[in-house]
């Protein structure tokens, strides 16, 4: 890592010790909740769950994997459109000796770290719940970053290519809200008709709750593992090499 990435990065820790509170409902709270509710609520109804784990546990790796992409969506969408468009923080750190690398970079070791707190939280909340049923458990941290860069880094392509806010209101509700709902996390992808299960394969989504629920419950996955670690990184290779050219365009401007 450069020295111009860690210096973006420690300009963002820096004000993030002042907001991190704010920041507990989203990350830390919502996810809790919807564990006790729809966990322990639904399921009451549903007795041994999935794959031989009781409900309350079977939806943990998907909670964390859903919420390691709601992080890294949320913070790769309002906060880059306003740092290009509104506060012109890219732009006064571009006067500086850094570069576009630096400045993508060092924002997108900010959103991994948000991603992170917010994982080891639940992670820990998983462990109360018993949720943790192999030694590899520790894995699920890797597999939340890397899941978390193949989608912060096409969301930051975008965030630079549209031209106002309202775009990130189709964003959540044609793309983050059917991931999270069809991607696996609540239930089976295997119980959607054909379709809709080719197009949930599709997503970084499931390939993510297909890692983590191997690493946390030792589920199986249909797929051998490594074919889901290089379909994230090409996610995230390809979202790397728009977001620069994206930056690279609007900030030469």
């Amino acid at each position: 890592m450069s020295r111009g990435i860690v210096a973006v990065f420690e300009y963002y820790l820096v004000g993030f010790r002042r907001t991190w509170p704010a920041t507990l409902l989203t990350a830390f709270g919502l996810p809790v909740l919807t564990l006790l509710g729809i966990g322990m609520g639904v399921g009451h109804y549903l007795g041994d769950g999935f794959d031989g784990i009781p409900y309350a546990q079977w939806i943990v790796p998907g909670l964390i994997a859903s919420t390691a992409m709601t992080v890294a969506v949320g913070n790769s969408t309002w906060p880059v459109l306003a740092k290009l468009s509104w506060t012109g923080t890219y732009g006064t750190q571009l006067a500086t000796p850094l570069r576009i690398g630096d400045i993508l970079g060092g924002h997108l070791a900010y959103v991994l770290f948000r991603v992170l707190t917010s994982c080891l939280a639940l992670l820990a909340v998983a462990a109360t719940f018993g949720a943790l049923h192999t030694p590899w458990s520790l894995l699920s941290v890797p597999v939340a970053l890397i899941l978390a860069l193949a989608v912060a880094a096409p969301t930051f392509a975008y965030a630079a290519t549209v031209p106002s806010e309202t775009y990130f209101s189709v964003l959540t509700r044609f793309v983050v809200m059917p991931m999270s709902l069809f991607a696996g996390v609540f239930f089976p992808v295997e119980a959607l008709a054909e379709p809709l299960r080719l197009l949930a394969y599709a997503t970084p989504l499931w390939s993510g709750v297909t890692l983590m629920r191997t690493s946390l419950q030792g589920v199986p996955t249909q797929w051998p593992v490594v074919v889901h670690l290089l379909y994230l990184s090409l996610w995230a290779a390809a979202g790397l090499l728009l977001a620069y050219r994206r930056f690279d365009r609007r900030l030469a401007t």
